[in-house]
């Protein structure tokens, strides 16, 4: 058995990499419509899947003669938090006596076992991404993925607004959530806007580029449509921000910046859908639909008062400075520096920098700086690649991530497996738009630039086919 990087391997597909492939997708859907992953059984299945998935790579390597892996650098960040997270509970010595006990090890985490518990979600995630990477290896997986966003974002933002008028406390009519603000399968409404915010992303940079077919058109706008209006009538402020900043993103990246008059249409183009979402969600939920975002910002609950939390999460990052606090064991090390009644427990510092900051100190800060890095400079290059299709793949992951990046500034999105997961498949179309594969649509790329300056002219994916037919 030969181990290549994917990038070197000319391998056939095994009924091992089918599987694998399928089990990726499904997770997907899945864990999204449990309640996002949130339960520890459902988060136990998610393990049972991964180790799977890790038995039937193994199986696809032996049958193929070679183990697929990507090389991308993307993967480094997490294999580095893993390191770090098994480093923070290595004991080194012990602790003094406290209340008759002695021999407690002493370690860089303030709470050992929920930092165990971290590293081995972690691992999970990290496998899930890796084999992401490998098994998506042919344009045609790569357009099933799109499609499989596409048609789950817009069905899943369609069940969304029916049960918020049809049973707006209750899940599925069953599972009801009383101090929380469920929306969709989320008991809470901002994580249902952080997927919506993924799922809009992919058929808005096909759009964006001009990737889709005519007869298509109609079916992405309106699924667009739909998910930007599920977007708003959850009441997420932070979500309403990320979906502006993700359109913003969009315009920028879509338009060359010689031409003033592009540039111009489609920012209106981008007003225009802006006024569409909010008119369809006035429309579908009433004034109260927008008020409400307003209203979330007097929540007198301290579980979601960012003003406090983040004042005194400045107080934990100073105490536990330079190594931090230990991966996930925020909840403890915030309660002691807490000037608040105690009823209710924070868990998360609603703003994923600071909690970088305050669980792994500065190894967390460079691990989290290299993350951004390897992101922006895989990005920037990857939307500039010929094939038009794949450019409006790599434009939508791009623009979906960063509006993730730009809601982790309000909320703890990235804490939920399923919004992990969304997030990590759209890493993945990021990354391997760019392969050349051997199933590539030749009518998606944009003709070669000429040595001279010539009049820019647009032509329709359907003219080039009928060119090159």
């Amino acid at each position: 058995m030969t181990i290549e990087p994917l990038e070197n391997q000319n391998i056939n597909t095994t009924f091992a990499g089918k599987i694998i492939f399928f089990l990726l997708c499904s997770m997907i859907v899945w864990t999204t419509l449990i309640y996002g992953t949130v339960h520890q059984p459902i988060i136990a299945l998610f393990y049972i899947v991964i180790a799977l998935i890790l038995l039937l790579w193994i199986v696809d390597a032996f049958i193929s003669g070679f183990f697929r892996f990507n090389k991308n650098f993307l993967q480094i960040p997490l294999i580095a938090a893993i390191i770090y997270g098994i480093i923070q509970i290595i004991p080194f010595g012990s602790a003094a006596e406290i209340g008759g006990l002695s021999g407690i090890s002493r370690t860089i985490s303030v709470a050992p076992y929920l930092t165990r518990l971290t590293v081995v979600h972690f691992v999970a995630l990290s496998l899930f991404f890796a084999a992401f990477l490998a098994f998506t290896d042919s344009f045609k997986r790569l357009k099933t993925i799109v499609w499989l966003i596409t048609i789950f974002g817009f069905l899943y933002a369609f069940f969304a607004i029916v049960q918020s008028f049809l049973s707006p406390a209750k899940i599925y009519g069953i599972y009801e959530a009383p101090s929380l603000t469920p929306f969709g399968s989320f008991v809470n409404r901002h994580n249902f806007a952080a997927l919506m915010e993924m799922t809009i992303a992919v058929p808005l940079g096909l759009i964006f580029v001009g990737a889709v077919e005519k007869d298509k058109k109609l079916l992405f706008i309106t699924a667009i449509g739909l998910m930007g209006i599920a977007l708003l009538l959850s009441g997420s402020r932070g979500g309403l921000v990320a979906l502006l900043a993700e359109v913003f993103l969009l315009v920028i990246v879509t338009t060359k910046s010689r031409s003033k008059s592009n540039l111009l249409i489609k920012a209106v183009l981008a007003l225009l859908l802006i006024g569409i979402i909010v008119f369809g969600a006035v429309l579908i939920g009433g004034e109260s639909s927008l008020t409400r975002i307003a209203e979330t910002a007097a929540s007198g609950n301290i579980t979601t008062d960012r003003t406090h939390i983040w004042a005194v999460t400045l107080d934990v990052i100073k105490a536990n400075l330079p190594f931090g606090a230990g991966l996930g064991a925020f909840g403890v090390a915030f309660t002691p520096f807490d000037d608040s009644s105690g009823l209710s427990r924070v868990e998360q510092a609603h703003n994923d920098y600071l909690e970088v900051l305050a669980n792994a100190g500065i190894v967390g800060l460079i691990i989290g700086i290299s993350f951004l890095a390897l992101f922006f400079r895989t990005a920037l290059a990857n939307i500039k690649i010929e094939n038009l299709y794949k450019r409006g793949v790599a434009v939508g992951a791009f623009a979906g991530c960063f509006a993730i990046l730009v809601h982790s500034l309000f909320d703890f999105v990235l804490h939920i497996t399923a919004i992990s997961l969304m997030f990590l498949t759209l890493l993945s179309l990021l990354v391997v738009s760019r392969r050349k594969n051997k199933d590539d649509d030749d009518t998606y790329n944009l003709p070669k630039r000429r040595k001279r300056p010539v009049k820019a002219t647009v032509t329709s994916i359907e003219d080039r086919r009928e060119t090159t037919a």
